[in-house]
């Protein structure tokens, strides 16, 4: 009889084993799932964030330009004119007298596919899951700011299934000094537009953190290479101004 009871003892642990293997295998799918996708805002942040640091490291190492049309090509690198003139003597003429704002639409822009993909895959992962989903696709912004990079999409989610939920303004933020770096190089080239040339030794006393090289090219171009000496983020852009034919001098 002990033994028998011993028996009968096991055999109830075991279909407890048993029982509790086929909760967790049915249930905890379903968990894992609606915890990866709680917040539709955090879905899009990893989605798009990367093309965001890749794409705006890229334009900030091209004078401003995803794909640079009037260029110099230094380290086989196409790098914008923002300030250029093809004559001898004068000084150059902006190419963008509103940089920033050139950058974010440059920015903007070289995201567009990569922005669309996200969505989409958004809506298709809550469809999958059984949600009625309803996506009004509206437009959508880059912004520069201190140290970062702002990405507003005017997008408004709905999702519905034992209830409605509705999510709107989704914002992906990447870490990036490009607001900063800008402005300087906004300010180099106002001086050379006026001047003819800028002094960069003020602007690293001026800004302890920052490293600034000019590199004078054989056909009277300037390459400007900003550097953050904390982050060593960088922003590069060509000049060509107050250029002298070949033979004279200053």
């Amino acid at each position: 009889m002990k033994k028998r009871g011993q028996v009968t003892i096991f055999i109830i642990i075991a279909m407890v084993i048993v029982a509790l293997a086929v909760i967790v295998y049915f249930v905890y799918p379903k968990i894992k799932t609606t915890t990866t996708t709680t917040n539709p805002n955090d879905y899009i942040q990893q989605c798009i964030e990367k093309d965001i640091e890749t794409n705006s490291q890229k334009i900030a190492m091209q004078g401003g330009s995803f794909n640079p049309q009037n260029y110099h090509t230094y380290n086989d690198e196409k790098i914008e004119y923002i300030c250029y003139t093809n004559e001898y003597y004068k000084p150059c003429v902006m190419q963008h007298p509103f940089l920033k704002q050139y950058i974010e639409t440059e920015i903007q822009n070289s995201i567009q596919e990569q922005t669309k993909s996200c969505f989409d895959s958004l809506e298709q992962n809550y469809k999958n899951q059984g949600y009625d989903v309803s996506l009004n696709r509206q437009n959508y912004s880059v912004e520069l700011l201190p140290n970062k990079i702002i990405s507003t999409f005017n997008y408004e989610l709905t999702l519905t299934k034992d209830s409605s939920n509705k999510y709107e303004n989704f914002k992906v933020a990447v870490d990036n000094n490009l607001f900063e770096l800008s402005a300087i190089a906004d300010s180099i080239i106002k001086s050379e537009a006026q001047y003819g040339d800028s002094e960069i030794t003020a602007y690293m006393t001026y800004y302890p953190w920052l490293k600034i090289e000019k590199r004078l090219r054989d056909d009277g171009a300037k390459i400007y290479i900003l550097t953050d000496r904390d982050t060593e983020d960088k922003f590069e852009f060509a000049v060509r101004s107050v250029v002298w034919p070949p033979g004279y001098g200053v």
